[in-house]
């Protein structure tokens, strides 16, 4: 990396230039502010060593100044006179730290290290922030994984031709989101979308909240009510937990479907309605039909078209991409500057296998952005059982060789060893990825 070291101390200067070159780093030294901003305009550095007390601009105005040219310019102030006040003075003009003289090189090294680290950082927040701009309309269904690309397609394909949908996936994978999408993409988008429920109900209470109750229908019945179905007359209706439904009302269910008509309870009359049925279920519906426990006319009516939601473990490259998400609605929310999160949250976060899928990590995120105190995401903010666990682990360490074994190996698992999605997955030239290949003799066989 390049860095610029700014003093009027020669002694300092070279001592600084020779350790940071040391590590690998480009160094620049500068006897001033003034010289070091007459650079500033031709040179890219990625970090600054500044001395406060410099002759002509002082440190506290370079650093302004710096700021104000290149706000991602990472500045490590230096002075020989260090105080609280003038520290948390720095920080709020947007210096990464504050040391003072005499200098300890192991401190220098560890902010080098740091600060490059954060830089590295907010690059890589903002290369996501700009891959999530043209997703940012499918709300929540954020990937550019396969898979997802697929259920994307597939919701553009239905969405326009008012046929039942039956959605499936486990809990979590964002199956009425989905589910709205259709909505909205339909000629229908201006008109209702009701969502309802059919889990831990009886006949009777679903069949007063579905299809409504004439007044004196019943004890209690002080008056008529619409039921959801009216409600969404011209609009769409979302069934969720369909497999849930009882079997008695599965049948009433499909007698609607079919007629697109409804009675309300203690009603003679029928009621003629215009809907599209969408619905949603975290069973494998074939095999409740095989149990008995789902009927088979049902299953065929509602899934015209069939759209299967993946687990959040089974499309991992679009794991980072909803972290970023979820951190920037959060930080907005709740009227916060979170932007970045620590590599050691990030690993943790890369690699868990997310039971309650997107809907955990949506509440993970949420719970660190209201935690946070920084611009960073820290193991501090992640639940308890999450920090035990990496505190508890007691996995032996392996070289990097065997964990890009390991990780490519996994790529090549999910994309069943299609060499081409694998490359574009892990942003590697094919014959790169060949030649690992090779090396790590990883084959389907």
């Amino acid at each position: 990396m390049r860095i610029a070291v700014v003093d009027d101390e020669e002694i300092v200067r070279k001592r600084l230039q020779k350790t940071l070159e040391k590590e690998g780093h480009r160094v620049q030294t500068y006897p001033s502010g003034e010289a070091f901003l007459g650079s500033l305009e031709g040179a890219s550095f990625d970090l600054v060593f500044l001395d406060v007390i410099l002759p002509g601009l002082g440190g506290m105005e370079i650093l302004q100044s710096i700021k104000a040219r290149t706000p991602d310019l990472e500045v490590i102030l230096i002075t020989g006179h260090a105080s609280l006040d003038a520290a948390i003075e720095a920080v709020k003009l947007g210096a990464f730290h504050y040391v003072s003289k005499p200098l300890r090189l192991e401190e220098i090294r560890h902010l080098t290290r740091k600060a490059l680290e954060h830089k590295r950082l907010l690059e890589e927040n903002r290369q996501l922030k700009a891959r999530l701009e043209p997703l940012q309309g499918w709300e929540e269904m954020i990937g550019v994984s396969p898979v997802m690309k697929e259920v994307f397609q597939m919701v553009r394909k239905v969405a326009p031709l008012d046929c039942s949908v039956l959605i499936q996936g486990e809990s979590g994978t964002g199956k009425e989101l989905v589910a709205r999408l259709i909505h909205r993409e339909s000629s229908r988008r201006d008109q209702p979308f009701l969502a309802f429920n059919c889990a831990g109900f009886t006949e009777e209470l679903i069949a007063s909240e579905l299809f409504g109750y004439e007044r004196g229908a019943f004890t209690g019945a002080t008056a008529t009510k619409i039921g959801f179905m009216e409600a969404a007359h011209h609009g769409t209706i979302f069934m969720d937990e369909i497999g849930d439904m009882p079997l008695s009302m599965q049948a009433k269910l499909l007698r609607v479907i079919q007629d697109r008509r409804i009675f309300r309870v203690g009603a003679s009359r029928p009621i003629q309605l215009d809907l599209r049925f969408i619905a949603a279920t975290n069973k494998e519906l074939k095999q409740e039909v095989q149990a008995g426990r789902f009927r088979e006319d049902l299953f065929f009516r509602l899934k015209v078209v069939e759209i299967t939601l993946p687990r959040l473990a089974d499309r991992p490259e679009d794991i980072p991409l909803l972290m970023q998400f979820f951190l920037s609605r959060y930080s907005h929310r709740f009227g916060k500057q979170v932007r970045i999160f620590n590599p050691d949250v990030r690993e943790i976060l890369l690699s868990y296998d997310y039971p309650g899928n997107v809907r955990e990590l949506k509440n993970l995120l949420e719970r660190a952005v209201a935690l946070a105190e920084g611009e960073t995401i820290t193991v501090a903010e992640l639940p308890p059982e999450m920090r035990e666990s990496v505190r508890d682990s007691s996995e032996p360490y392996t070289t990097l060789e065997d964990r890009e074994r390991e990780y490519i190996l996994r790529v090549l698992r999910h994309t069943n060893f299609n060499v081409g999605d694998t490359a574009r997955i892990l942003n590697l030239p094919r014959t790169t990825l060949w030649r690992k290949m090779k090396k790590y003799n990883l084959s389907k066989a």
